[in-house]
């Protein structure tokens, strides 16, 4: 590695927070298992003056998605399901889905599987992928709602049409958030608690979850977003934040906080072939699967 050349990275990223594209950031970079270079940079709260520090939380969004679908895997290698089960196999209220083509809701002539979920081929959704009749659906009937709960985001998701036939189409989705319902079915464990005994333990993910703890909010980033050149505005106060409450529904698509050093070791994890010192999480073959591309030339977004 080159001291010289981590430098610049240095240099970058205080340029973002000079001209406020960002307020703050964290940059690590590990290579062959050992750090080589980690950098805070600028402020986590910008109206209370507090400077970014190494163990700052973040709200990791789609970032959990990793997390949820090695989770799932964990669970194909005890032989809990097959990829190629239809999703119905374990959702019954999924047997009888419709998709929205030529201006109405007809009948799915294809089924979803449990690897169509896995790949956003599922037929499914999100509220801010387009403004067509099914997304006016999800922005209405909010099935991924915090206060909700898993078994009833799957109910309200057998409601709405999909929005093409399984397996016909990629489209970034809700398809993880099943899949965290699905996690529950298999393991007969909420899958809050299946993620902290089966990932964030073993792997040392202290500050993982899907809230931030009383003891822990001062840690806690203030979330921006842009407000026009060289302006940010608050999206979410670290103070009045949701994720200060433990949600009933743990949102596997995007509900997770984390902080740097975490979401590294999960990463390492998955460089290493499933297994970060002693203890392994996934057997190589199947990380192999789940770091290629699996979608035919057709389905490429």
């Amino acid at each position: 590695m080159s001291a010289a050349k981590l430098a610049k990275v240095d240099e970058a990223m205080l340029d973002f927070v000079n001209k406020k594209k960002l307020a703050g950031a964290i940059v690590a970079v590990a290579r062959h298992g050992k750090v080589v270079h980690f950098g805070t940079y600028g402020k986590m709260d910008l109206e209370r003056e507090k400077k970014m520090t190494a163990d700052a939380i973040f709200r990791i969004y789609s970032m959990s998605k990793a997390i949820t679908t090695a989770a799932a895997l964990m669970l194909l290698e005890e032989g809990k399901y097959s990829l190629d089960d239809p999703v119905s196999k374990y959702i019954p209220e999924f047997k009888d889905l419709t998709v929205w083509k030529n201006g109405k809701a007809s009948s799915a002539k294809k089924t979803m599987t449990v690897k169509q979920l896995m790949l956003h081929t599922s037929g499914l959704s999100y509220g801010f992928v387009g403004n067509g009749p099914v997304e006016k659906e999800y922005k209405k009937r909010k099935p991924v709602d915090h206060r909700g709960t898993l078994e009833g985001m799957t109910k309200t998701l057998s409601e709405i049409p999909l929005a093409f036939e399984p397996g016909s189409k990629w489209q970034y989705s809700v398809s993880i958030d099943v899949l965290g319902r699905l996690i529950e079915i298999w393991s007969g464990k909420s899958f809050d608690t299946f993620l902290v005994e089966r990932v964030f333990q073993p792997l040392d993910m202290k500050d993982t979850g899907f809230f931030v703890p009383k003891n822990k909010t001062d840690r806690f980033t203030a979330n921006y977003g842009p407000a026009g050149p060289g302006k940010l505005r608050t999206i979410d106060d670290p103070s009045k934040s949701r994720y200060l409450n433990k949600p009933s529904l743990a949102s596997g698509g995007g509900g997770l906080v984390s902080t740097t050093r975490d979401y590294l070791r999960f990463l390492q994890m998955i460089l290493n072939g499933g297994e970060l010192h002693g203890a392994r999480i996934l057997k190589k073959k199947t990380v192999g699967l789940m770091t290629r591309n699996q979608l035919s030339q057709k389905l490429m977004p």
